[in-house]
């Protein structure tokens, strides 16, 4: 049986229709068409899936579709001001913070809730802030790099 619901994603409203048990990141890929975010472990390991919810990161592996219903799901499309990279994704492509790809729109939504709850941060709490991503590629230098030198200048 499927439930009518509103997902608010990037401030747009989405009327869908879903399975209760659906997570809001099968919601957000499959039903909404925005695949930005990424199934990496679907067990809330790895963040790649990380969505803000209300500028909050969750993991949307493990979050119900059903309980964002009022929120506004913010996905690493809605980070950029429509063909416009926000900062912190330039600096991710310019500083080397992006290698294969898979990790970074789980790393740019949680830099982006941390740069938001601490604008000027050190670099253990941007390695604080990041632990809940994992990367395999990058060896985290240039993503924290990105992230250093975004912050405070907004």
């Amino acid at each position: 049986m499927k439930v009518a619901t509103t997902l608010n994603v990037n401030g747009v409203s989405y009327p869908v229709d879903l399975d209760p048990g659906t997570n809001l990141l099968a919601a957000v890929r499959d039903v909404v068409g925005l695949t930005g975010s990424k199934e990496g472990c679907d067990d809330s390991e790895c963040g790649a899936c990380m969505m803000l919810l209300d500028g909050q990161p969750v993991n949307a592996c493990s979050y119900l579709a059903l309980q964002a219903e009022g929120s506004e799901i913010t996905t690493v499309e809605g980070l950029a001001d429509g063909d416009t990279l926000a900062p912190l994704q330039t600096a991710f492509l310019d500083l080397g913070g992006v290698q294969c790809g898979f990790c970074t729109p789980g790393m740019l939504v949680s830099a982006t809730a941390l740069l938001e709850a601490n604008p000027r941060p050190t670099e253990d709490e941007v390695r604080i802030g990041l632990s809940g991503n994992l990367c395999r590629c990058t060896g985290y230098d240039g993503i924290v790099k990105a992230v250093l030198s975004v912050a405070g200048s907004s």
